[in-house]
């Protein structure tokens, strides 16, 4: 057991939300206040800061290291090599990607804790590289759930991976201008699904669909997306993965100009992207998957509290039952509080 004095000194009480403390944590008199191995929330925060315990003298556990997140961190690693050769060569060095960063990229879509995965594939510096993993991963992994043989997985693994391929022509400042673009540096930066396209369609005997999901991954089912304006009938299969893992993998990454959004809210943002954005069984599927896999997840409330999913309602499953400490909440009756973030086991 060890005793704390209390300092502390304006701590951001989110840095500690989730993690857990590896001794007991006594008062001043000897009270055990928190049992080794608890997951601090806001309340049990606050708590401590009513007994005046600096938080920053907390004993915290370590994490276990985590072999998905060494694999993504090569493949981004190699990824940004192959990617920067192509800026000075004009060659897309489709062999050495296929070679090896796809074989990394079809072994992370298959880790068996999806939430782990999602947090491995998060993009949080130098998000143009870590975004061209991050959706050739998810793509797999949506390909993985629609059945598709293996040799139709590689192809898509390698279009997910390659589909931003033409932003190496879009200056740096602008890929990574931390405030909103103007209208003329935004035409700019759409220019990259037709260079990618002109890219990738250099590349001798390469699967059509490739240079095509370069070209197809910001159209859109009702004719709003670009660069050409197509629709539904009019957008290859693979390039309308791509996109649903794009835009997931954008919402819940950190970008120079905004954080990752809420669990909840990348949920419902691409539910609502079924009517006319997105393919409505792609996206019907993808968020089933994920929603099923929530039933004993621990979950962090936007209330601060910190509980388990025990079950979902069949009618509402982003409002599940969840229990927080002796507290069980129907959130299908708490329009107030939604599931921010779930929790990753060490």
């Amino acid at each position: 057991m060890r005793l704390f004095s209390y300092s502390n000194g304006g701590a951001s009480m989110m840095n500690f939300v989730g993690k857990k403390v590896r001794d007991d944590v006594v008062s001043d008199l000897g009270v055990t206040l928190i049992p080794a191995g608890s997951m601090l929330d806001e309340e049990l925060i606050g708590m401590l800061g009513n007994h005046r315990v600096d938080l920053y003298n907390l004993e915290l556990l370590n994490p276990a290291p985590n072999p998905v997140i060494n694999f993504v961190d090569q493949a981004v690693l190699r990824s940004k090599e192959l990617f920067e050769s192509i800026g000075l060569t004009g060659k897309v060095p489709v062999e050495d990607v296929k070679g090896e960063v796809i074989p990394l990229v079809l072994q992370v879509s298959q880790h068996s804790n999806l939430f782990q995965l999602f947090e491995s594939v998060k993009a949080v510096d130098e998000y143009t590289y870590q975004h061209n993993i991050g959706v050739g991963i998810l793509s797999t992994l949506i390909g993985r759930w629609m059945e598709l043989p293996d040799e139709e997985l590689e192809i898509l693994s390698l279009a997910g991976t390659l589909h931003d391929v033409g932003k190496v022509y879009i200056p740096a400042d602008i890929l990574n201008k931390p405030d909103k673009l103007t209208s003329e540096e935004y035409e700019q930066v759409k220019l990259h699904a037709e260079f990618g396209y002109d890219l990738l369609c250099r590349v001798p005997y390469l699967d059509p669909r490739i240079p095509l999901a370069a070209l197809q991954h910001h159209e859109r089912n009702d004719g709003r997306g670009y660069p050409l304006g197509v629709k539904e009938h009019e957008i290859e299969l693979f390039s309308k993965i791509i996109a649903v893992a794009d835009i997931f993998h954008a919402m819940s990454s950190r970008r120079s100009y905004h954080e990752p959004r809420a669990f909840y809210q990348i949920v419902e943002q691409m539910r609502d992207g079924i009517f006319g954005l997105l393919d409505p069984v792609i996206v019907t599927l993808f968020l089933d998957k994920i929603l099923e896999k929530l039933i004993g997840e621990m979950v962090l409330l936007t209330d601060g509290r910190i509980g388990e999913v025990i079950s979902l309602n069949p009618h509402q499953p982003l409002a599940p039952l969840v229990k927080a400490g002796e507290e069980f909440i129907d959130l299908s009756r708490r329009t107030d509080i939604h599931i921010k973030s779930i929790f990753i086991p060490d």
